[in-house]
């Protein structure tokens, strides 16, 4: 099902309608959908690189709207709506787990690391940054900071480097933001223990 969803979602890039279908993949990725918007984004600004700027801009202003839908499920609505989506994608474990683990700090961390390397998803930060009350203008800055360097820096490497980028991109993109996500909660936890 993931496979024919991904392959779904690739060949909308190809469509009159493209820029359109961008802006909703990157809205229900922050909130609800589980291929990310760069699977779209990617031959979008292969195919126009003129356009990957717009198209950067799009995605970024799209995943933030998407994320504070998600905010706003988990703040007014987690039991109604959120909660059985989380159940839907297998995510509701995980999400309590966290929920009952971190503090606010520890929720705003996350969503800087899901916006740069989808770690962890994003929408399971977004509905987590609700329930948790995190306020929502840090909310949104946080999202446009790191949403925004995402989508800006794929639209960069691809204006700068084309075509052969793309595997990086692909392949070994999301493992470095991943890396650095990782290093940016390792920094976090040892600051935790050594302010204790």
């Amino acid at each position: 099902m993931l496979r024919r969803l991904y392959d779904w979602t690739l060949s909308l890039a190809a469509r009159p309608s493209a820029e359109i279908w961008l802006a909703v993949i990157a809205f229900v990725e922050s909130s609800v959908f589980l291929v990310p918007a760069d699977v779209l984004f990617l031959p979008m600004a292969l195919a126009k690189p003129e356009k990957a700027w717009r198209y950067a801009f799009i995605a970024t202003v799209a995943s933030v709207l998407g994320g504070i839908a998600g905010w706003m499920l988990g703040y007014y609505a987690f039991e109604a709506l959120a909660k059985p989506v989380l159940e839907f994608y297998g995510k509701l474990d995980a999400f309590e787990a966290m929920r009952t683990s971190v503090d606010y700090s520890t929720v705003v961390l996350l969503l800087v690391t899901s916006g740069l390397a989808h770690l962890p998803p994003i929408k399971i930060v977004t509905i987590l940054s609700g329930v948790a009350g995190i306020n929502i203008w840090l909310f949104i800055i946080s999202a446009i900071l790191a949403r925004g360097a995402r989508f800006y820096l794929i639209a960069l490497l691809l204006r700068c480097y084309g075509e052969p980028i793309r595997d990086f991109i692909e392949k070994r993109l999301g493992l470095i933001a991943g890396v650095g996500a990782g290093v940016l909660i390792a920094l976090y936890i040892a600051y935790k223990l050594l302010a204790h």
